[in-house]
């Protein structure tokens, strides 16, 4: 039966290694998150609140085009980072951080309700979720300059935005794993443990508690 399932879950939990395990596991199409080809993250980084609004719709416009172009594969594929993790995480909390300008925030939003009311949801979203120390070391470990100096505050508050976005998630199935004691990189047991529940969780049984 052809899959779609999306990995979700703050910087530096894992997404990446655990969207390649899993499509490698269970033979499907693996696709990961680009947003190096965003011509406004210059302009951004310069002046959020000016350009946040232009950087946050090019987000969303990529995102929504991967995710419809990802239904019509005709076989399985699991997808790193979701289309509504860019509006109910990330755009979210550069309107709370006054980087948004209200009426830009409220046009942004009713976009991408609407096209989300139009689009199908995945069969399953994973949600990998961790405590902000294993967060920083993860980041450390895996060593991008670019990652180094992320503020252990910015990743407590995105952990929170992510935390109530999959409380109101009614879209599809969502497999919550807690990540600060698995090593599905090193230890097969683990990675093997997340590939029961997720063929579990698609099966439509339900899964109490992880772990």
């Amino acid at each position: 039966m052809k899959r779609f399932v999306a990995v979700a879950g703050n910087i530096g939990v894992g997404k990446s290694a655990l969207t390649e395990r899993l499509a490698r596991r269970l033979g499907w199409e693996p696709f990961f998150e680009a947003v190096d080809d965003n011509p406004y993250l210059a302009d951004f980084y310069r002046d959020m609140r000016r350009w946040s609004f232009h950087s946050q719709i090019f987000f969303l416009s990529r995102r929504l085009r991967h995710h419809h172009d990802l239904l019509q594969r005709p076989h399985s594929v699991i997808q790193d980072r979701s289309v509504y993790e860019d509006a109910e995480v990330f755009a979210r909390n550069l309107y709370d951080q006054g980087c948004f300008e209200p009426r830009d925030y409220r046009s942004y939003r009713e976009l991408y309700e609407i096209l989300c009311a139009l689009l199908p949801p995945p069969d399953l979203v994973i949600y990998l979720r961790a405590e902000v120390p294993t967060l920083l070391q993860r980041i450390r470990l895996r060593g991008r300059p670019f990652e180094q100096d992320i503020a252990p505050e910015y990743l407590s508050r995105l952990n929170a935005y992510y935390d109530a976005w999959i409380e109101s998630f009614r879209l599809c199935p969502v497999l919550t794993i807690p990540c600060d004691h698995l090593d599905f990189v090193n230890d097969e047991r683990h990675l093997e443990h997340i590939v029961q529940a997720v063929e579990d969780r698609l099966a439509g049984k339900a899964i109490i508690h992880f772990g």
